[in-house]
């Protein structure tokens, strides 16, 4: 247990319950680092959508020039084989996002609320929030431990 000092530091929003021993603060503290892993490869897929979708748009202008340049075969090709292609087997890009963010995402998510939930009162963030109390330099400015401070 960290001393009475520290968690009387610690924002009431994120002071630790009195029964919340170090090792399942850290454990909550990994799950969330892994909860916000989760959310950048949200964000990856949501990129990857847009990249995908708008090479798919640019394939339009290709085949309007290779038929201008007397390229048919070449535009047929990519208007048939490339044109509307799925990324995976019976899926485009929104049915991926879809099916992470309704499955594993959605899942991480209720687990990671439920283990705050039951562990620590719904609180989010004590161990970040203990270990900014421990590095910051009280009365300096840009250290302050609130935006009120």
């Amino acid at each position: 247990m960290p001393d009475k000092e520290l968690q009387q530091a610690v924002h009431k929003d994120h002071r630790r319950p009195a029964s919340l021993d170090d090792i399942t603060v850290e454990a909550l503290g990994e799950l969330s680092k892994a909860l916000e892993t989760v959310h950048r490869v949200r964000g990856h897929l949501y990129s990857a959508h847009q990249l995908v979708g708008g090479a798919d748009l640019t394939l339009d202008r290709v085949v309007e020039l290779m038929r201008k340049a007397g390229h048919d075969e070449l535009a047929d090709r990519v208007e048939h084989e490339l044109l509307g292609r799925n990324l995976l087997p019976g899926r485009w890009t929104f049915q991926i996002v879809e099916e992470f963010d309704d499955g594993y995402f959605a899942a991480f998510q209720e687990i990671e609320r439920d283990a705050r939930e039951k562990l620590a009162g719904g609180r989010r963030h004590i161990y970040e929030a203990e270990m900014k109390e421990r590095r910051r330099t009280h009365g300096m400015p840009g250290h302050e431990a609130t935006p009120e401070e």
